[in-house]
């Protein structure tokens, strides 16, 4: 192999490439060792497809949302209890301690898991069994490559929930070392990740601390004001504390022009998706940060001609009002519209600074999930959101205020901007390296002095 590809591979500058190599035949696979093998998966870890039969309460369940992506790591414990699946009558697929879990749909989020224990999953995973030619281990992490996910993700069916063919998954063809060789690669593998995932660890408690300050420093600025000397009254509202005596609080909709609730034009009409200049948003439009993020989709003047979507004026407040990320506040710099889980508050522009509101908004996230109902899909409704306390400084100090905040909270969201670019570099490094030594890239028992 040319000594320019190995220096472009993670970790070339400690371990020796192999003495030999030779074409697997596999364009996403290149050159491997020439003693390694290549064989498609369903002759080495066939599929299993035993189901559960009627409700199975003592038995864990496992589904796609306790994977996290592209790591083969669980990201929250499996549950006891029917799945969806079970409940439409035993869909769901028995594995064993050792099996290995691929899910089918989405694969390019890489949902990968080596089971520790005994259970059950969703239909939406593929169930591997080592047959013994393969470790369980190096199964793992060869379902983790990126080349071998890249080309399943190619392979799928369906646009809004694409998924892989088991057929074409059992199909693909994967890199066989010896026994002794899967161990190593498996244990530098285990070490090597382990000290990644604990550096991104680090990082990401950074990121939340960071966050955090970013919240109390709004909450502190908005609620006793820049000038820490005046003297302060009881707000009357318990989370709220104290204030400045010459502030007020009132209801939310005693400040504002309109409290509204967007809405989605019919996505089969396309005249109001074609040629739209209109900015729509949804939920994924926001962020930690206040400014509102890109838009879903953009829609054309007909939806509003039609009454089909609301339009709200430039420096409203947008709130998620439904469904998982209720309570987000974010601050819509230009005219826009949105869906029905957002509510838009425009403020009285003569009495509320806009980007001032937005920020005050900002620090009532909490309280906002808070009053949200523990159902499935909880719901705020706009008198909910009319009737929030809203804490009033005079005119002349609410600008001052917004400014103080903008200068502070864009040097926080700089640095966690860096800290995240720390982390997905370290994302791509652990990718990287497992592909590289399961594809045989790098030699891991043959380290450099």
């Amino acid at each position: 192999m040319e000594e320019k590809t190995i220096s472009s591979i993670p970790d070339s500058r400690r371990f020796r490439p192999y003495p030999s190599y030779k074409d697997s035949g596999v364009e996403w696979l290149g050159k491997i060792p020439e003693n390694w093998k290549v064989r498609p998966l369903k002759y080495i870890a066939p599929l299993i497809t035993d189901r559960i039969d009627g409700i199975a309460l003592e038995i864990p369940y496992v589904g796609l949302e306790h994977i996290e992506s592209r790591t083969g790591k669980m990201v929250r414990a499996a549950e006891y209890g029917p799945s969806v699946e079970q409940v439409a009558e035993g869909l769901d697929t028995r594995f064993r301690s050792g099996d290995v879990l691929f899910g089918k749909l989405r694969p390019y989020l890489a949902k990968v898991l080596l089971s520790s224990f005994d259970g059950r999953c969703s239909s939406e995973f593929l169930v591997l069994r080592s047959g013994g030619e393969i470790s369980p281990a190096f199964l793992g992490y060869q379902l983790l490559s990126p080349g071998f996910i890249a080309w399943i993700n190619a392979m799928t069916y369906g646009t809004k929930m694409p998924r892989a063919s088991p057929d074409q998954v059992m199909s693909m063809p994967i890199t066989i070392p010896d026994a002794d060789e899967q161990s190593a690669i498996s244990a530098f593998l285990d070490r090597e990740t382990a000290k990644i995932d604990a550096l991104i660890e680090k990082k990401e408690g950074l990121i939340e601390l960071l966050q955090e300050k970013r919240s109390a420093l709004i909450a502190q600025a908005v609620t006793k004001g820049l000038d820490q000397t005046v003297p302060m009254k009881d707000s009357g509202v318990e989370w709220l504390g104290k204030i400045p005596t010459h502030w007020e609080v009132v209801s939310l909709k005693r400040r504002t022009k309109r409290i509204q609730t967007g809405t989605t034009p019919p996505t089969g009409e396309t005249k109001y998706y074609e040629d739209g200049i209109i900015p729509w948003y949804g939920p994924g439009s926001f962020a930690e940060d206040l400014p509102l993020q890109e838009p879903v989709k953009f829609i054309s003047d007909s939806a509003f001609r039609d009454g089909v979507a609301r339009v709200f004026e430039a420096y409203s407040s947008m709130i998620v009002t439904i469904g998982a990320t209720i309570g987000k506040v974010a601050f819509m710099e230009h005219t826009g519209s949105c869906n029905q889980q957002i509510t838009g508050v425009t403020f009285d522009f003569q009495q509320v600074f806009p980007k001032y509101g937005a920020y005050q908004l900002k620090s009532l996230e909490r309280v906002l999930r808070g009053i949200a109902p523990n159902t499935t899909l909880p719901i705020i409704d706009q008198e909910e959101v009319g009737y929030l306390p809203f804490i009033v400084p005079p005119a002349p100090e609410q600008e001052p205020i917004a400014a103080f905040l903008d200068g502070e909270t864009a040097m926080i969201d700089s640095l966690v901007a860096k800290v995240q670019e720390a982390v997905n570099r370290l994302n791509e490094y652990r990718t990287t390296l497992i592909s590289a030594a399961v594809t045989g890239k790098i030699n891991v028992q043959s380290s450099l002095p």
